[in-house]
């Protein structure tokens, strides 16, 4: 496949390299807040650019009693690049309800307590909400030190419209209900929503994401992939489904994936065709799938769509 940047039908793509990141010099830490016994604070680490990384941050991580991470292995170099020596133990959704009282524990107590993600904010498709919401309840401080985020970077480097905007995390694994998820925004879509959906996506399951995407959407919906955000290889690529599906079926999609779909154009009420709708739906699914699928977001009798399902894969045989 040509470059894609090199013709007018197909996305368009740039790229950057990240540049080194400066020293780190250790500050005095930080005030805790007068009348609180601890401290939890939500740190943002870099997504692939270690210079990307504030100095309140830093800070906060290297007088930290205890930093809370996805994956020790992952934090361990973060901090070891910067020469923070600091007690990190695991937190995820296989722990985290059952640590809740040891760490409110340690809280009450006076600890200051950092919870970091293995890049970005945490929080945001990771672990800590559970954390964060029972220290709230116990009227425990909670802090956040803002950074990274590839979610916003991507929004912002799309070219698509950034407000309103709505971040649903990863989409479903299997494609059953991935569809069925896509159905449903594409219903919200007819009852009047219009905003710029983001997601997170695993490089491997990219393409069929793309393949559903464009079967609920349609092959001309604006749509934008950023991959490697931050990093020596960053991608921003951008075009229609149609084209974005063909990109990445003829260029193995690789590292971190964030996935946006623009709004309905102007004056798409929903009601769009039928037949356009099943046409796509047909290409990757049998009739009855693709009536199945249609129905999720066309507002027909099953068996009408169906009926006219089966007519269209006639005609196209």
């Amino acid at each position: 496949m040509s470059d894609p940047s090199s013709s007018a039908h197909a996305p368009s793509s740039s790229s950057s390299a990240p540049d080194a990141p400066p020293p780190y010099v250790k500050s005095a830490p930080p005030a805790t807040p007068a009348g609180k016994a601890g401290l939890l604070s939500l740190v943002a680490t870099p997504i692939g650019n270690l210079g990307d990384i504030s100095q309140r941050a830093l800070d906060t991580l290297s007088h930290a009693d205890l930093i809370l991470c996805e994956d020790t292995r992952v934090t361990a170099k973060l901090l070891r690049h910067f020469g923070i020596a600091a007690a990190t133990q695991t937190l995820h959704e296989h722990n985290e309800e059952e640590r809740i009282p040891f760490l409110l524990g340690r809280l009450r107590e006076g600890a200051r307590i950092a919870v970091v993600s293995d890049a970005g904010m945490p929080l945001l498709s990771d672990p800590g909400y559970r954390l964060a919401r029972a220290a709230i309840a116990a009227g425990v401080q909670v802090t956040g030190i803002p950074g990274p985020n590839a979610a916003s970077l991507a929004l912002a480097l799309s070219g698509l419209p950034p407000i309103p905007s709505l971040f649903l995390g990863f989409p479903p694994p299997r494609s059953q209900a991935r569809r069925t998820a896509f159905a449903t925004l594409r219903a919200a879509e007819q009852a009047g929503l219009s905003a710029t959906l983001i997601w997170y996506e695993a490089p491997h399951r990219l393409v069929e994401t793309l393949a559903d995407l464009t079967a609920v959407f349609g092959e001309a919906r604006p749509a934008a992939v950023g991959r490697e955000l931050t990093k020596r290889f960053e991608e921003m690529v951008r075009g229609s489904l149609a084209d974005l599906a063909a990109h990445f079926a003829a260029i193995e999609p690789r590292g971190e994936i964030t996935l946006l779909l623009g709004p309905p154009p102007d004056g798409d009420d929903g009601a769009e065709t039928l037949d356009n709708h099943l046409r796509a739906a047909l290409k990757t699914h049998s009739v009855k799938d693709a009536a199945t699928l249609v129905a999720g977001f066309v507002n027909l009798p099953r068996r009408t769509i169906y009926a006219r399902a089966l007519e269209l894969s006639r005609d196209d045989a």
